[in-house]
């Protein structure tokens, strides 16, 4: 699992791509438990637990969603598990990493430096999201960038939507 975690890093990092990670079901699985356990986690700091646990399963369709269609359209849909793989991974990990600054926004504590933290790991994330549909579309930075914004734009929409009293 060491191994798995390292690629997903190397991902975030910008060193590897989705065509990196393996073609497994068996990880596909086990990266949307994960996400879905980490989303969880971040959202239930703000919500109760019914509200957080939609929250996390819809996001992880809005991830598979999204990989699919837009391999569908493109007519790569043999690339589906790598993509959706190194989506969710990659999500798990820089939410991971944004777990402290929720909390501590959450409870008030260095609330300005626990945002501009957030705010950073929110970049780094439309960044990644790029780099993984660059690679999986051969697309330019331009367009890859562009897709991922208007992916991330709408999936925050759909939470804040359910998010909703």
């Amino acid at each position: 699992m060491f191994e798995i975690i390292k690629l997903l890093l190397d991902v975030c990092l910008f060193k590897k791509g989705p065509q990196d990670v393996p073609f497994s079901l068996w990880l596909l699985r086990v990266l949307i438990l994960v996400d879905v356990c980490v989303s969880f986690l971040m959202v239930s700091i703000h919500t109760d637990w019914f509200p957080s646990l939609l929250q996390a399963i819809v996001s992880a369709g809005l991830i598979f969603s999204f990989s699919w269609f837009m391999l569908y359209l493109t007519n790569k849909r043999q690339r589906i598990n790598q993509v959706t793989s190194a989506f969710l991974g990659t999500d798990t990990l820089i939410s991971f990493f944004a777990l402290p600054g929720m909390a501590s926004m959450a409870f008030g504590s260095a609330a300005v430096l626990a945002f501009i933290v957030t705010i950073a790991l929110m970049i780094w994330h439309w960044a990644v999201t790029g780099h993984i549909i660059r690679n999986a579309l051969g697309q330019t930075w331009a367009f890859s960038l562009g897709l991922a914004f208007l992916y991330l734009l709408g999936s925050y929409q759909v939470m804040a939507f359910l998010h909703l009293p």
